[in-house]
């Protein structure tokens, strides 16, 4: 109801805010860096290869391939990232 619509205006002016400012650019690029820093996207990288190797080249789709890394990349993010990362990051799927 009321609430709910409330919250789904606050959210998307949170992401026009973010936007406007930079702020969401600058807070995906913080991001990045922090998880190609931790080894993070080349574990990943190599997960992807592995899937792609055991599944087949020419059979494994990308909606496939998705749902095989996405619980792996969720489960290795950093850890000292902590709490403010995963704002971020919650943030961040909101734009």
């Amino acid at each position: 109801g009321a609430l709910f619509q409330h919250s789904m205006s606050s959210k998307k002016s949170i992401e026009e805010l973010l936007v406007e400012t930079g702020e969401r650019d600058r807070l995906k690029e913080m991001l990045r860096a922090k998880l190609v820093e931790s080894g993070w996207r080349d574990n990943l990288k190599e997960h992807c290869k592995e899937v792609i190797k055991s599944k087949g080249k020419e059979k494994v789709t990308v909606d496939e391939l998705a749902a095989e890394i996405t619980p792996h990349g969720r489960c290795m993010l950093p850890r000292r990232a902590g709490p403010a990362a995963a704002r971020r990051r919650r943030v961040l799927r909101i734009a």
